[in-house]
């Protein structure tokens, strides 16, 4: 009597060409994955070339407004990837490869440059520690959020288990270019210096806890109201393209201070004031309102 052959876990080679023919890479998504990863290592290469030694910050000043390009890059490949219905496995593990050096990285290696080495010269080895601390947590946080996003399949759900690595290093590289800008000749001799390091302690606690952020995911670009929408995102960028040297420095750091506190407020407020926050109202008037047929509007939701 002739038996089954048990079939191998082990992937042929035919079999590993069909996958790889499966395996969805989409152009746009990746082509502003690829930006973000770019202007990480150029955040990198103007943080090593850097010369401090003349009290001259130019190099680390572009060094930070390319890790705050990057951010924008993150979140432009996520918002069109979802727009075009181009979300994949392979945009989640290549978006968080080019985080772990743009957001993880480049800002570690930043603040070791222009504050830990100084402070700790005689023990080098705290200052390394710190920085590599900062490194570590983003990458658990990033792998906790593929892990999630692949056992629930529906590619991270409403909010981030964390304070994400971007909005991280968006605040690192923020706000040492308001300290900076406030006094760059006496930067390296004053005391405000010193919350940088802090601050990369706090945040790295931060990604791997389990403070819930909004993803913001429900905001769409289509809309009920596109006139009103059209004309507040059109002045909004002609604001800034025209003065982003004076207010980057102010609004940047105030931006991502406003979004990591309100994680921890978040549970506190209701539910109504949630979806105020985090939903676009259309989106949510498209889904039948408050109270509505097959959703959970009008229902208390998970603890």
């Amino acid at each position: 009597m002739d038996r089954p052959e048990p079939t191998s876990k082990i992937a042929t080679g035919e079999d590993q060409e069909v996958q790889a023919e499966r395996l969805k890479i989409y152009l746009l998504p990746n082509l502003f994955t690829a930006g973000n990863l770019f202007c990480g290592f150029l955040a990198l290469t103007y943080i090593v070339e850097a010369d401090l030694v003349g009290g001259s910050y130019h190099d680390i000043k572009i060094a930070l407004f390319l890790i705050l390009l990057a951010c924008i890059f993150d979140l432009l490949d996520g918002r069109v990837a979802r727009m075009g219905g181009y979300e994949s496995p392979f945009g989640r593990e290549f978006d968080s490869l080019a985080d772990i050096v743009s957001f993880g990285a480049a800002p570690a290696f930043l603040v070791h440059r222009i504050v830990l080495k100084d402070v700790f010269s005689d023990h080098p080895e705290f200052g390394w520690f710190i920085s590599a601390t900062f490194v570590i947590c983003g990458a658990f946080r990033l792998a906790r959020f593929n892990c999630l996003a692949a056992m629930s399949g529906t590619g991270g759900g409403k909010y981030f288990l964390g304070f994400p690595i971007p909005a991280a290093a968006g605040m690192v590289a923020s706000l040492a270019l308001f300290l900076i800008r406030l006094d760059e000749k006496g930067f390296r001799s004053g005391s405000w210096r010193y919350a940088l390091p802090l601050i990369l302690v706090f945040l790295s606690a931060m990604m791997v806890s389990e403070v819930k952020y909004p993803t913001f995911k429900k905001i769409h670009w289509r809309t009920q109201r596109p006139f009103v929408k059209t004309l507040v995102i059109v002045l909004v960028i002609a604001l800034f393209v025209m003065l982003w040297k004076q207010l980057m420095p102010y609004l940047m750091p105030l931006f991502f201070t406003v979004y990591l506190l309100y994680g921890f407020i978040r549970p506190y407020i209701s539910r109504r004031m949630q979806r105020k926050v985090e939903v676009d109202e259309d989106e949510d008037d498209a889904a039948g309102g408050e109270g509505a047929p097959g959703t959970d509007n009008g229902r208390p939701g998970p603890p």
